[in-house]
């Protein structure tokens, strides 16, 4: 089937495991809001990359714990085998719907056609942002959902800054300001700086939403006024 309307979303960890376990709400949500969607629109098609979480933390500190400093390689590594898993999660969720294979190498360009595809991390050097890109690359996306734990983007960390202000709508290269251009494994950006270079380069758009926030969510997609930063 020619899908004629696909949608990318990157699928935070902290979504799918924050530091409770598994949270089977969202997921629930999740599940009947995918097919909610597929619904009302037969010809949407939905590619969901999944986070690591609160998983890839645990393997990570576990690792440090144990003989004190890890390779930057196998922080990501750990974090990448975290996305996989939540991925497979996912994929049993939408069994009925999705693609049979878990895309996880994005060298392969895959002819789907089932109305769910489900998507892990790669290899190192970046976070699944930036596949969530890849996948817009070969599809011929436009923009990225990124489903996160927060409502917006803000101008500071504001775990760190009392002062940080939120931002509705920035372009890319104010965004990049921000995030830099170094991918450091670990780190914890509205939107990874390897993935913004790509994004901006393919001229793509990026709505981060609270995940959590399911209504909001149904807001975006029914083009009414909705909380979150737009990043075009």
């Amino acid at each position: 089937m020619a899908y004629k309307d696909r949608i990318v979303m990157s699928i935070g960890g902290s979504l799918i495991v924050p530091n409770g376990g598994i949270d089977t709400k969202f997921l629930s949500e999740l599940n009947k809001f995918i097919r909610e969607q597929l619904a009302k629109n037969p010809n949407r098609q939905f590619f969901l990359v999944a986070g690591g979480g609160s998983t890839a933390r645990h393997y990570q500190t576990a690792a440090k714990e144990i003989i004190g400093e890890i390779a930057p390689e196998d922080i990501d590594w750990l974090a990448i085998h975290a996305t996989r898993l939540n991925a497979h999660l996912l994929r049993t969720i939408f069994r009925d719907l999705a693609h049979p294979t878990i895309i996880d190498d994005y060298e392969i360009i895959r002819k789907v056609s089932e109305p769910v595809v489900i998507a892990s991390g790669w290899k190192p050097g970046w976070s699944t942002d930036f596949d969530a890109v890849l996948i817009c690359e070969d599809y011929g996306v436009k923009s990225v959902i990124n489903m996160s734990n927060i409502d917006r983007a803000c101008d500071k960390d504001p775990k760190k800054f009392s002062d940080a202000k939120p931002i509705d709508r920035i372009s890319w290269g104010n965004f990049r300001k921000l995030v830099g251009d170094v991918w450091i494994p670990g780190m914890n950006t509205p939107f990874d700086p390897i993935a913004s270079k790509k994004a901006q380069e393919l001229g793509l758009r990026v709505i981060i939403l609270n995940g959590a926030n399911v209504d909001n969510i149904r807001k975006y997609f029914d083009g009414e006024k909705f909380l979150g930063t737009v990043i075009e």
